[in-house]
C-alpha cells in the first residue's frame, strides 16, 4: 500500500487560477465564458449581496474578523444548489460611444521614427541621398543617439561609388532635424549640436561650447574656479555657461512616446480606518459571474443522453470555475490581510520600518502551504498609502541587530539610500562610512554586505558620487 497525491481537475484548476496575473485572470475568464455557454457575466449585484458585501460589492476583511468562514471542501454535485454569483466585482464599465473610441485611436503618441521621417518627406534630396537618411533613421534609438557608425552606414549600404564624405553631407543635414540634438554619437556630441544651433548672440554660448568640448567628463568632479581659470574666464561667465548646458536636453528623443505605458492594477486595496488598516479586494479585477439558469434548466429535461451529458458537464465546469474563483480571492484577501498585519510599521513609518518576513511565516499563519502563499504574492499588486508594491516586496531575509532582534534587509537598504541622500556631494560615504553609521544605529551589518545592498539600489560606489558642483 502507499500514499499518493491526487490532484483532482477542481484542485489544478484553482491551483492555475490563484497563480496568474490579473491580466492573464481575465484573459482566462474571456475564455471561459467563449468555451461555456452555460457560464455568463450578468451586470449587477442581487440586493442581498450588495448589502452582505458593503457600498461598494467588494469583500473586506478586517483585522478583527481575520478567521476565515467555514465552508466544505466536498466536491459538488449537479444538483446542489449554488448562488453561481462572484461578488468580487463591480459593474463592467460602460462601453465608449463610436466617437470617442475613434478619437482615443488617433491619440496614440507619435514614435520618433515617425517624427524624422515626416521631416524626410518634407525635405529635398537626391535618390542616394535619400537612401543615406533612410538608412541612418533606422540607426537612431529612442534617445535619438546615432548607434551606427557613418562607415557602418556606409558599408550596410553598398551602393557603388559612394563615398563617405555623402554620408556625412547628409548626416549634417539630419542634424538640423527637430528635436534638435539628434543623430549625435555620444552625449558630448548632442549638447554641441544643441549649441551649434543657439543664435550667434546667446549669453555663454562660446563658453558653454568650450566648456562642453573640453571638460564636459570634468564638470561634475573639478572645483568651478579651476574650470574657470582653464577655460581663461571669471566665475561669473563659467557659471553662466554651466548654467546655459544644464538647460540642453541630453536625450531630445524620449519626449516621443515609441512604447505604450503598461499600467499595474493592483489586486487588493489597503486603507486606513478607525478600526486599523482594512483590506480590500479590488472590485474591479473581474467580472461578476453566474450559472445561466435557463441552460441549467436544461440538463434534466434532454431526452438524449448525449445532450444531456453535455450540458452537465458544462454546468459542472462552470460552477467549478466559479467556486476556483472565490477561493482565489479567498486565499489573496487572507494572504495579504496577513502580510499587512504583520507590517503595520511599515504603512505608519515607510521603508524604514520594515519587519523581516519569510513565506513560512504566511503559510503557518492562514494553514497554507509555502507553495500556495508563494503562487498567492507572484505577480499580485497592492495599492496602499504608501504606494503600489507587488506582494513579494514585503518578504525579506534578516539581519541581526545589536539587542539581539533583527531587521530587515529591506528596512537596511532604505536605511542606505537614506544616508546617501544626506551626504555631502563633496564629500560622499565610502562603504566602510556606512557601515560604521548603520552600526550606530544597532544594525550589524559587514561592509560586504554594505557593498551588495548599494549595488542593488544602483547607487555608485563613493568615488564616483564626488560631485564639487
Amino acid at each position: 500500500m502507499t500514499q499518493q497525491l491526487a490532484l483532482t481537475p477542481q484542485l489544478q484548476q484553482a491551483i492555475k487560477l490563484l497563480q496568474l496575473s490579473t491580466l492573464d485572470l481575465q484573459q482566462t475568464i474571456t475564455e471561459a465564458l467563449e468555451s461555456n455557454p452555460l457560464l455568463e457575466q450578468t451586470e449587477e449585484l442581487h440586493p442581498e449581496t450588495d448589502s452582505d458585501s458593503g457600498d461598494d460589492g467588494a469583500p473586506r476583511l478586517d483585522f478583527t474578523d481575520i478567521a476565515p468562514e467555514p465552508h466544505s471542501d466536498q466536491e459538488l454535485s449537479v444538483d446542489t444548489q449554488w448562488e453561481d454569483l462572484l461578488p468580487s466585482a463591480a459593474p463592467p464599465t460602460p462601453t465608449a460611444s463610436p466617437d470617442e473610441q475613434s478619437w482615443d485611436q488617433d491619440a496614440t503618441p507619435e514614435s520618433l521614427h515617425d517624427h524624422l521621417m515626416w521631416q524626410l518627406n518634407l525635405t529635398r534630396f537626391s535618390e542616394t541621398d535619400h537612401a543615406i537618411a533612410l538608412a541612418l533613421i533606422d540607426g537612431v534609438d529612442l534617445d535619438g543617439r546615432l548607434v551606427q557608425s557613418p562607415e557602418q552606414i556606409l558599408e550596410a549600404l553598398a551602393i557603388e561609388d559612394l563615398e563617405l564624405d555623402e554620408v556625412m553631407a547628409v548626416l549634417h543635414r539630419l542634424q538640423h532635424f527637430e528635436p534638435t540634438g539628434v543623430f549625435a554619437h555620444d552625449l558630448k556630441d548632442c549638447l554641441l549640436i544643441q549649441l551649434r544651433q543657439m543664435p550667434l548672440n546667446t549669453p555663454f554660448r562660446d563658453t558653454a561650447g568650450a566648456l562642453v568640448s573640453r571638460f564636459l567628463e570634468h564638470i561634475p568632479t573639478t572645483e568651478p574656479r579651476h574650470l574657470a581659470r582653464r577655460l581663461r574666464v571669471s566665475e561669473e561667465v563659467f557659471y553662466g555657461a554651466l548654467e546655459l548646458v544644464r538647460s540642453l536636453d541630453p536625450t531630445p528623443g524620449s519626449s516621443f512616446g515609441a512604447i505604450d505605458t503598461q499600467y499595474i492594477i493592483p489586486d487588493v486595496f489597503v486603507r486606513k480606518t478607525e478600526r486599523g488598516w482594512r483590506v480590500e479586494l479590488n472590485p474591479d479585477i473581474a467580472p461578476k459571474l453566474r450559472v445561466n439558469e435557463q441552460y441549467a434548466a436544461l440538463a434534466d429535461q434532454q431526452d438524449s443522453g448525449r445532450d444531456r451529458s453535455y450540458f452537465r458537464e458544462h454546468l459542472q465546469e462552470a460552477r467549478w470555475f466559479i467556486k476556483s474563483l472565490v477561493s482565489r480571492n479567498e486565499t489573496l484577501l487572507k494572504v495579504a490581510t496577513q502580510i499587512i498585519q504583520h507590517q503595520t510599521q511599515f504603512l505608519e513609518h515607510g521603508e524604514e520600518a520594515m519587519r523581516p518576513l519569510v513565506l513560512a511565516d504566511i503559510a503557518a499563519q492562514i494553514d497554507m502551504h509555502e507553495s500556495t502563499v508563494s503562487r498567492a504574492t507572484t505577480r499580485k499588486y497592492m495599492h496602499t498609502p504608501r504606494g503600489t508594491y507587488e506582494l513579494k516586496y514585503f518578504f525579506s531575509s534578516q539581519v541581526a541587530n545589536a539587542e539581539g532582534g533583527a531587521w530587515s534587509s529591506t528596512a537596511i537598504k532604505a536605511l542606505i539610500k537614506k544616508l546617501v541622500a544626506d551626504e555631502a556631494p563633496k564629500k560622499p560615504l565610502s562603504d566602510s562610512k556606512l557601515c560604521d553609521l548603520l552600526k550606530a544605529q544597532g544594525v550589524l551589518v559587514a561592509r560586504r554586505t554594505v557593498a551588495k545592498y548599494r549595488e542593488q539600489l544602483n547607487i555608485a560606489p563613493s568615488n564616483e558620487r564626488k560631485r564639487m558642483i
